[in-house]
């Protein structure tokens, strides 16, 4: 059940979502660790359950975010034929720093559009 009785709606669920907080009422944890989901918001009630954002952050931060980092490691590999260590030393932080910190807030922005548009999973149905 997506409903949260006896609680206002907050204006911006997905700015909520994505700070960390709720979708419905703005307040509660949306996470229960860095990327788990909380089974419910403790402040308003609201049921996580139909939440699945799938690999969707991982795909977007990776596609996205870590562009940047493999065009620096072309770069540094043809203009400096650097040695494997210095690409371990320089490329390495640099793909942990561009893609980890976008997925909190990915996550948060997928669950807060499934809330929003009322997504639920699919189903089939059979006529006789």
């Amino acid at each position: 059940m997506m409903t949260a009785p006896d609680h206002p709606q907050t204006s911006q669920p997905v700015r909520a979502a994505m700070m960390g907080r709720c979708p419905h009422c703005g307040e509660g944890n949306l996470f229960d660790g860095f990327l788990e989901l909380a089974p419910r918001c403790e402040v308003c009630g609201l049921d996580y359950s139909f939440a699945d954002p799938a690999d969707g952050p991982a795909f977007f931060s990776i596609t996205l975010a870590c562009l940047p980092s493999v065009g620096f490691a072309t770069w540094l590999e043809i203009a400096h034929q650097a040695p494997y260590w210095v690409h371990a030393v320089t490329t390495l932080p640099l793909l942990l720093v561009t893609m980890i910190p976008p997925l909190r807030p990915l996550k948060g922005w997928f669950v807060a559009s499934q809330y929003v548009n009322d997504a639920h999973e699919g189903q089939l149905t059979f006529k006789n």
